[in-house]
């Protein structure tokens, strides 16, 4: 593809990264890749099998953490008295009232798995539907249904002395 400058990049998916000059001039750059998914995002694999993980100012929020974001949205909603009931969320949303349950359950899930989530280190087997659904209010039983038992990078918060949510 040419942007206009003169320089064309050229990305293929086998074989060896390869510079190319044209008789005009111009430059051919041509760099094996190799594109994955993880976690809903595309990751690109050099020639080398070293994975490119994307920074974080470059992507989208995953998934789960747009769920995350809507369940304590709706429950935020719900709080304010800005509506009165789940299904009236739904009704708004144009969504499933069932949808709307399982996003507002989320919300009482215990604060290292809320940070795995934000810090997109939810194991990949992990799926909304085995977070959002009937979650233990119990935070170690959450860990133990999960696998998570996250470490996030914050100092001061000590997640593991809080052993459920509170209502």
């Amino acid at each position: 593809m040419s942007n206009g400058s003169g320089i064309q990049i050229e990305l293929t998916q086998t074989g060896d990264p390869k510079v190319l000059e044209a008789s005009d001039g111009r430059l051919s750059i041509s760099v094996p890749i190799k594109l994955k998914r993880r976690s809903g995002r595309r990751l690109i694999t050099l020639p080398d099998g070293e994975v490119q993980e994307p920074r974080p100012w470059d992507t989208e929020p995953t998934p789960l953490q747009l769920a995350l974001a809507r369940g304590h949205r709706w429950l935020a909603m719900l709080e304010a008295g800005e509506v009165r009931s789940l299904r009236e969320i739904a009704e708004k949303e144009g969504v499933d009232n069932s949808y709307v349950s399982r996003m507002v359950n989320l919300t009482i899930l215990a604060p290292d798995i809320v940070a795995a989530i934000l810090d997109d280190q939810v194991p990949p087997h992990l799926t909304l539907f085995d977070l959002a659904v009937d979650p233990p209010r119990l935070w170690e039983e959450q860990r133990r249904r999960t696998g998570i038992n996250y470490a996030p990078s914050v100092t001061g918060v000590d997640v593991d002395s809080r052993k459920h949510c509170s209502s």
